[in-house]
């Protein structure tokens, strides 16, 4: 995701663990860039969750420079990610593509 450092969106993670301490170590793990905030351990009734209807787990959101949410994704598929960024940025200010 560092190849999109410079984009004009933001990816934010939503993350769920039972412990904050590892959700570090696994962060630093798997290197992910991006923001991503701990809703605690609460699942689906923490306040992130109840806020941004956060249902599964990683949920990934893509935000544009106006504050639209233009992309959520439950689940780490990269290559979906990658194929809807690419679409995002060829069509500037629309939705993102379906990705199949």
């Amino acid at each position: 995701m560092e190849k999109y450092a410079k984009e004009p969106f933001a990816i934010v993670g939503v993350n769920s663990d039972d412990d904050l301490a590892e959700l570090v170590k696994v962060r630093e793990q798997e290197r992910i860039t991006w923001r991503s905030f701990w809703n605690g351990p609460q699942g689906t009734q923490g306040p992130i969750s109840k806020a941004w209807n956060v249902r599964g787990w990683p949920t990934l959101y893509v935000i544009d420079t106006a504050g639209v949410i233009r992309y959520k994704s439950v689940g780490a598929d990269e290559e979906a990610l990658d194929a809807m960024l690419a679409s995002l940025l060829a069509r500037p200010g629309q939705p993102a593509a379906p990705v199949k």
